[in-house]
C-alpha cells in the first residue's frame, strides 16, 4: 500500500458562508461513499473482488471484516480500581541479602530476618524464625543453603546441628567454615550434651544456675522419653531419680556431668549421697537401661563422655555432620538430632557474643518427638531473639508432624501449634494431598493453597509478617551456587557436566580469562536443526 501523507492546518475565522460551503462538500463526499446500492448491513464492507483469497488481498491492501472499533469498557469504581496499570508492591526493601525475584512486583527480594525483626513500617517481621516446606525436589534446600551463605557477608553465622544427609558438609568446607563429623570410621568426635555452655552475661548466678540446670534436665528428659516412646511416660517417681542421679553427677564432677556419670549413679546409687532414698534404684530401672545404649550400646562414643571438639565461633559456618549415624535406625537419628541440637544450644546460648546466627534445623520434626522436647523447642523459639538466633525449620510438608505422638494427642497439636505460630513461612510446591492441611493446619487462603500446589522448582510462596509474596529464589543464583547446592548428584549419577564452574578460581591463574566469554555466549549463529548434545536447562 503506497504511503500518503496529509498536512492538517487549523482554520482561521470562518465566515458563516464558507462554513455552509464545507458542509455541502462533506455531504456529497458522504452520498459519493455510501451510494453503492449495497445493504446498510454491507455498506461497511467493500465489494467484492474475484479471486479466492477475497476483496482486497487481490490489490495488496489490507481488509478486516470485522470492525475495528470497541466499545468502551464500563464497570464500578471499585472494580477499576483493581486494572489501574500502576498499583504494584515495592518488595521488602533492600536490607540483607538478595535472595530472589518477587515476581508480582517485579523487584528483587531482600530477605534478613533481624532487619525486617526491627523495622518500624507495616512490613516489619514478627519474629526471626522461618518455617520451610516442599515436596521432594521443589527447590526449598537450595533457596535456604542460597540464604545462608549469602547472609555469610552480612555477618551472620550460620549453624547446622545435625546434617543427616551430608549435604551441608560441602557448602561449609567451600566457605571455609568447621564441619564436626560424629559416628564415622574415621573419627572419634564426641559431644557432651550436658555441658554447662558460657555463662550468660547480664544474669545473676542463681538465674544462670537455674538455666543450666533446666535445660540439662529437659535433655536427659527428651532422650529417656524419645527411647520408650509408645510406653507408659515417665511417672513422677521416675523424675525424681533422674533428677537425683543429674544432680549426683554434678557434684561428683565439679559441675561436668556427662551421660555416663548420670547411668553410674543409676546403676550404683551412693546411699550417702544428699537426697538418696531407697527406691531410687528401682524408680530409675527404665532410665537406667535407655542410658546404657549411650554407655555400651548403639551409640556409644558418641555422647557419653567430655567433648572432644569446641565450637569455633569465629567460623562462618559450623555443621555438625551425623550423616553417618542415620543409617543405624530411625530412633538413634532421633537421639542424634536431640544431643547434637542440646550441645549447640548450650555453646551458642551467650547473647554478650553480639553475633547473629541461623539455626538450621533439617528434618525439624525428630526435635519434636516427646512433650518434653516440644516444650523445649517452644522455648527455645521465643527465646531466639533474646540470643540472636533465627530458627530455620525444614520439612517436606505439614503431615510430616503426624510421627508426633498419637492422633489427637497432646504432643501433635503442641508440635502443629509451633509451627503454626512461626510468623515467617516459606511454602514450596507440595503435594496434592496437602492441601487440606494448609488450609487447615497454616491457615493458608484457599487460593494460596493451590497455587502452593502448582509452584516451579525453587519458587516458593512467602509470609513475613501480615504480607505474602511469590519469590523465585533461582533466578538470582549463579553457576557456581547452583553447583555447590546441587543435592541430585545421586540420581544424575553419570551424567556429570565436566564442564562445571570450579568451586574456587586456583591462585595461579588469572580472575578472568576471555575464552570464558567465548565458551558461555558464542558468537557464531547456530546451524538450524544442527544436533545438540549440550547440557539443557
Amino acid at each position: 500500500m503506497a504511503k500518503q501523507v496529509f498536512t492538517v492546518t487549523p482554520p482561521g475565522k470562518l465566515t458563516r458562508a464558507r462554513r455552509a460551503e464545507l458542509r455541502r462538500q462533506v455531504d456529497q463526499l458522504r452520498r459519493g461513499t455510501d451510494d453503492t446500492g449495497a445493504s446498510g448491513a454491507d455498506a461497511r464492507f467493500p465489494a467484492p473482488a474475484a479471486g479466492p483469497l477475497g476483496p482486497g488481498v487481490s490489490t495488496g491492501e489490507y481488509w478486516n471484516w470485522l470492525q475495528v472499533a470497541q466499545p468502551p469498557h464500563q464497570a464500578t469504581s471499585h472494580n477499576l480500581a483493581g486494572i489501574y496499570p500502576f498499583v504494584a508492591d515495592d518488595g521488602l526493601g533492600h536490607e540483607g541479602p538478595l535472595l530472589g525475584v518477587d515476581l508480582n512486583a517485579d523487584v528483587l527480594w531482600h530477605f534478613s530476618p533481624w532487619d525486617l525483626y526491627m523495622n518500624t513500617t507495616a512490613k516489619a517481621a514478627l519474629s526471626t524464625n522461618i518455617l520451610v516446606i516442599g515436596a521432594y525436589r521443589s527447590g526449598k534446600s537450595g533457596t535456604i543453603k542460597q540464604l545462608c551463605t549469602r547472609s555469610l557477608a552480612f555477618g551472620h553465622q550460620v549453624v547446622v546441628p545435625s546434617d543427616s544427609k551430608g549435604e551441608w558438609v560441602v557448602v561449609a568446607e567451600a566457605v571455609g567454615g568447621q564441619v564436626i563429623a560424629i559416628g564415622g570410621e574415621n573419627t572419634s568426635a564426641r559431644l557432651n550434651p550436658l555441658d554447662r555452655g558460657p555463662r550468660l552475661t547480664g544474669v545473676s548466678d542463681d538465674v544462670d544456675e537455674i538455666m543450666v540446670r533446666d535445660r540439662r534436665r529437659a535433655t536427659l528428659t527428651s532422650v529417656i522419653e524419645a527411647t520408650i516412646q509408645g510406653q507408659a511416660k515417665l511417672s513422677p517417681m521416675e523424675h525424681t531419680a533422674i533428677n537425683w542421679a543429674l544432680e549426683h553427677a554434678i557434684r561428683v564432677t565439679d559441675d561436668r556431668p556427662t551421660i555416663t556419670h548420670v547411668w553410674q549413679a543409676l546403676v550404683s546409687p551412693d546411699p550417702t549421697a544428699p537426697g538418696y532414698k531407697p527406691e531410687m534404684e528401682s524408680n530409675g530401672e527404665r532410665a537406667r537401661h535407655v542410658l546404657e545404649r549411650f554407655v555400651a550400646g548403639d551409640l556409644q562414643g558418641l555422647f557419653e563422655g567430655e567433648s572432644t571438639v569446641a565450637f569455633d565461633p569465629d567460623a562462618p559456618m559450623v555443621v555438625v555432620d551425623t550423616s553417618a549415624l542415620f543409617d543405624r535406625s530411625e530412633l538413634a537419628a532421633q537421639l542424634t538430632q536431640i544431643c547434637t541440637s542440646s550441645w549447640i544450644q548450650a555453646v551458642i546460648s551467650d547473647r554478650s557474643a553480639k553475633r547473629t546466627r541461623y539455626l538450621v534445623r533439617e528434618e525439624g520434626w525428630r526435635d519434636m518427638a516427646t512433650e518434653q522436647a516440644l516444650r523445649t523447642y517452644q522455648q527455645w523459639l521465643k527465646l531466639s531473639r533474646h540470643y540472636g538466633v533465627s530458627n530455620i525449620v525444614i520439612l517436606h510438608k505439614m503431615s510430616d508432624f503426624d510421627a508426633v505422638g498419637e492422633e489427637g494427642s497432646k504432643e501433635r497439636t503442641l508440635a502443629y501449634s509451633i509451627a503454626g505460630d512461626m510468623e515467617n513461612k516459606f511454602i514450596f510446591r507440595q503435594n496434592t494431598q496437602e492441601e487440606t492441611n494448609l488450609i487447615s493446619r497454616l491457615k493458608l487462603t484457599p487460593g494460596h493453597a493451590r497455587l502452593a500446589l502448582t509452584l516451579q522448582t525453587g519458587v516458593f510462596l512467602a509470609y513475613v509478617g501480615r504480607f505474602s509474596y511469590i519469590v523465585d529464589a533461582f533466578a538470582t543464583s549463579t553457576p557456581w551456587e547452583r553447583a555447590l547446592f546441587k543435592t541430585d548428584d545421586a540420581v544424575e549419577a553419570g551424567s556429570v557436566d565436566d564442564h562445571r564452574f570450579p568451586l574456587f578460581i586456583p591462585e595461579d591463574e588469572p580472575v578472568f580469562d576471555e575464552s570464558m566469554l567465548d565458551r558461555l555466549w558464542p558468537t557464531s549463529q547456530p546451524t538450524p536443526f544442527a544436533d545438540q548434545t549440550g547440557p539443557t536447562s
